[in-house]
């Protein structure tokens, strides 16, 4: 059970980067004392599953070649030896090289969703959660998303998390190098937590728990 920290208010803006009516975020995401043991074992996780655990090595069983006793057992002063595929042969196999295995470590869904909200609160109480009115764009601009975070003083690194209807607003900041666009569903510990700023439209800031029902997509 996670200890509840003071409710974060936030202003909304809008696209010129004014700031509108303040409006309380959802306690149960963005006030919780970040619980830093979950964080960790979860982002470790979430990195473990993303390695490729493609890289491997040959055997001696599995090189090719060797066939034929490199000399003879006794008489030559140098230690038996029985194939020059051997791990001490140059061109032999790998002794313990690494071969294809699965990374995954299996995270419980209620670790995951404690992660998040550790990740969220953190961003939160360091005021760096930020709600805009609405995607508002009439066209696909890079320059007027550009505006937006000069106007809303966004530096570093930034997370925007769209909806799949946020197709106009996706392709204005798509090609933003320091912007990491992400679905509200892919929502995730880690890329909160690599991340200076969390960015939200009003319609996505709401979160649905099974404590807590206060609308929206179901994050669970």
């Amino acid at each position: 059970m996670t200890e509840a920290m003071q409710s974060v208010n936030v202003n909304i803006r809008n696209l010129d980067g004014s700031e509108g009516e303040s409006i309380s975020l959802d306690p149960n995401f963005f006030s919780q004392k970040p619980n830093l043991a979950v964080l960790h074992q979860v982002v470790v996780a979430q990195l473990a599953a993303a390695r490729a655990g493609t890289q491997s090595t040959k055997t001696r069983s599995e090189v090719s070649g060797g066939g034929a006793k490199p000399w003879r057992q006794k008489g030559t002063g140098r230690a038996r030896a029985g194939s020059t595929r051997a791990p001490n042969f140059s061109g032999g196999g790998v002794a313990l090289g690494p071969k294809p295995r699965d990374y995954r470590q299996r995270t419980p869904k209620k670790m995951i969703r404690l992660a998040l909200k550790s990740a969220l609160s953190d961003r939160a109480e360091l005021g760096r959660v930020v709600v805009v009115q609405d995607w508002a764009f009439e066209a696909p601009s890079t320059k007027r998303a550009k505006e937006f975070l000069k106007a809303s003083n966004l530096d570093g690194k930034i997370l925007v998390v769209l909806s799949p209807t946020d197709q106009v607003a996706y392709k204005s900041f798509r090609n933003l190098p320091n912007v990491q666009l992400i679905s509200k569903g892919e929502l995730n510990a880690y890329d909160v937590l690599r991340n200076d700023w969390v960015v939200f439209s009003r319609e996505n800031i709401v979160f649905e728990t099974k404590d807590s029902k206060t609308g929206g997509a179901n994050n669970d």
